[in-house]
């Protein structure tokens, strides 16, 4: 298990054996995309979180990489915040984006909450969905001091997207498979189901029979929760099983 937490690159995660012993909450030190993104647009702290994965999606607390202060987090959790801040909240139920003050407006924070977030300067967040089909799986949030302008927030959406993809990429592409249980015959047939090849000629490639191929093509189909072959093979890629 590690012991701390701290930004995740794809060769810190050789030591890692299962997607349980990784730290729900990473600091990110530094992160070359993101810091384009904050010369775009200046932000004060930013957290991706959420995963598309069962038990990690966006409002578990299961998954968040972020340069939030590591003892900005740990206060906040400890105090068990996530469970009555209504920015939270309301994010969960969210379909857009979501601002603090607009939130704030109806429904007061805590004051232990007041405290933290103008301690450490965590204010003005504003939560941008990050969903697949109608599933809200994960968010990006950005802070800073000055509430964001209309033109930065069409910008931030526009990004959010893709920061969320390439932030949580290295964990996907190594923990993806495992959680989901997909098996080495299940990725090697949905491979090259995805360069256009039948059943037959997959079959003769891969050394499987036919009726394998068609069964490992199944099974990765009802895991992937898609809806026939062609759906599968796009989950298969989007999520970052086959290239």
């Amino acid at each position: 298990m590690l012991s701390s937490s701290t930004f995740i690159l794809s060769e810190a995660l050789n030591g890692v054996p299962d997607l349980r012993s990784l730290p729900k909450r990473r600091h990110v030190a530094a992160h070359p995309f993101v810091e384009k993104i904050r010369a775009a647009v200046p932000f004060d702290f930013f957290a991706v979180s959420g995963l598309d994965l069962d038990g990690y999606r966006f409002g578990s607390g299961h998954s968040i990489d972020t340069d939030v202060p590591p003892a900005f987090l740990e206060a906040y959790y400890g105090d068990d915040l996530l469970s009555v801040d209504p920015f939270v909240q309301a994010s969960r139920l969210a379909v857009g984006v979501v601002m603090e003050d607009v939130v704030y407006a109806q429904t007061p924070p805590p004051q232990r909450l007041t405290y933290l977030t103008d301690a450490f300067g965590v204010v003005n967040r504003t939560l941008f969905p990050v969903r697949r089909g109608d599933v809200v799986f994960g968010a990006v949030t950005f802070a800073r001091q000055t509430r964001f302008a209309q033109d930065e927030m069409d910008f931030l959406q526009d990004v959010a997207d893709v920061m969320h993809r390439v932030i949580t990429r290295p964990i996907m592409d190594k923990f993806s498979a495992q959680t989901l249980r997909l098996i080495d015959g299940e990725l090697i047939c949905l491979r090259f189901a995805s360069l256009g090849k039948t059943t037959d000629e997959i079959a003769k490639l891969s050394g499987y029979t036919s009726d394998t191929v068609n069964s490992y093509i199944k099974t990765a189909i009802r895991k992937l929760g898609a809806d026939n072959r062609v759906h599968a093979i796009a989950e298969a890629i989007r999520r970052g099983l086959i290239h």
